[in-house]
């Protein structure tokens, strides 16, 4: 990546760029927000999300400002538009928690505004498709989602239309959830999450990219993230022992070593694989990269000129 369109900040750079009216979140909060094996503190919320929340509110004045700017010359009316903030990064690096942390964040900071989130999991193909299409082994792959679906989510969505419907992912099923649906109402602000999100697919006219009026990149170290990836399928196996209808059932009550050795191969062969050809490439359109070091803490952040 070419560093030099961005402005690189170290921690305590970047946690004295904004000290102003901090929001406090309860540790109880903080657990509830947090996925699996990721880890957040009160003092990364004070010194790495309050500066990033400011910077969001400088691109959400500029989006409001344009829009204000453009109906004014083009003497039309002001449709409902949200403001879009798309966060991605690698499986297992924690951008869920970055997402769910900037929702409730912004909850508070907008207690007016209708914040709302989803994530991109939906729009992949149900795992009947992807066996009937011989890609299951290529689940998180751009051709293991359905694009068009998702485009037009986007699109209804941006436009301001009412009761967008998108479809459901279980991590615990580790599928689509038949008829389950969740709906985005006209939010004033959404954050949509996912590993393609800034992803470029050929012969498509539209990204979903192009939606977003800001966007972010969790980023570690490969090493890094495949340690939490093992760390996280071990603590779902766990979790999983008690109930047969879970994905990880099967594993957590046959050899735990031939699991592990199992999720060793799923790594290297699928998601590192993925992460290299595809979702690394992207970083570089993100707009803000949050970059992780050991035990999931964010050393810098590098933030577009």
């Amino acid at each position: 990546m070419n560093n030099s369109v961005y402005e690189r900040f170290e921690r305590h750079v970047w946690r004295d760029l904004h000290t102003e009216n901090p929001i406090t979140i309860s540790k109880k909060e903080l657990s509830e927000l947090t996925s699996l094996n990721d880890r957040i503190s009160q003092l990364d919320v004070t010194e790495i999300y309050m500066p990033l929340l400011y910077l969001i509110d400088c691109y959400r004045k500029g989006f409001a400002a344009l829009r204000f700017h453009k109906s004014q010359f083009l003497q039309t009316d002001s449709v409902h538009m949200p403001f879009i903030i798309g966060i991605s990064g690698s499986v297992a690096v924690g951008k869920s928690t970055t997402a769910r942390l900037l929702l409730h964040m912004l909850e508070k900071a907008y207690p007016k505004n209708r914040v709302q989130l989803m994530t991109t999991d939906g729009f992949l193909y149900p795992n009947k498709v992807l066996k009937e299409i011989k890609i299951l082994d290529r689940k998180g792959f751009p051709e293991s989602y359905d694009m068009e679906a998702l485009i037009r989510f986007m699109t209804a969505v941006k436009s301001g239309q009412p009761h967008v419907k998108a479809p459901v992912y279980s991590h615990d099923t580790y599928d689509i959830v038949p008829e389950e649906v969740e709906e985005v109402d006209r939010p004033d602000i959404l954050i949509v999450e996912g590993i393609n999100v800034l992803q470029l697919p050929q012969n498509r006219e539209i990204f979903v990219s192009d939606f977003f009026d800001v966007s972010l990149f969790v980023d570690a170290e490969p090493r890094l993230i495949e340690e939490w990836y093992l760390e996280r399928f071990e603590l779902l196996m766990d979790r999983a022992v008690s109930d047969p209808q879970n994905y990880y059932y099967k594993y957590a009550i046959g050899d735990r070593k031939s699991a592990i050795a199992m999720a060793q191969r799923v790594w290297q062969d699928t998601n590192l694989k993925n992460l290299k050809e595809y979702i690394l490439p992207t970083r570089s359109r993100a707009d803000i990269i949050l970059h992780k070091s050991e035990k999931h803490v964010i050393d810098r952040v590098l933030v577009k000129r």
